[in-house]
């Protein structure tokens, strides 16, 4: 059941399009927008998943992916830290 609300403003002329690309498909106004903006949603979740890269490219990531780390003495030194949940309790 459909219980969340999306409110929003449109021009006439932006709306009378909708209702009419609707109708053409047999759509009531709220389905149309609703399946088209989840479309979009979907296809700009997609875009920062996947990306593609041309041969030279591909071998040019996976070598940067392969390559050991660089030396970071910032991280090295983060690493030694013990969390506060892990820090050993004294007795005073």
């Amino acid at each position: 059941m459909r219980d969340a609300a999306i409110n929003l403003r449109a021009l006439p002329e932006q709306r009378d399009l909708i209702d009419h690309a609707a109708h053409l498909l047999g759509k009531n106004r709220s389905d149309f927008m609703l399946e088209a903006a989840c479309d979009r949603a979907q296809s700009v979740v997609l875009e920062q998943l996947f990306f593609s890269l041309d041969a030279d490219k591909f071998r040019q990531f996976t070598t940067l992916l392969d390559a050991p780390p660089a030396h970071n003495p910032g991280l090295e030194r983060l690493l030694t830290v013990n969390a506060p949940w892990e820090a050993e309790i004294t007795k005073a």
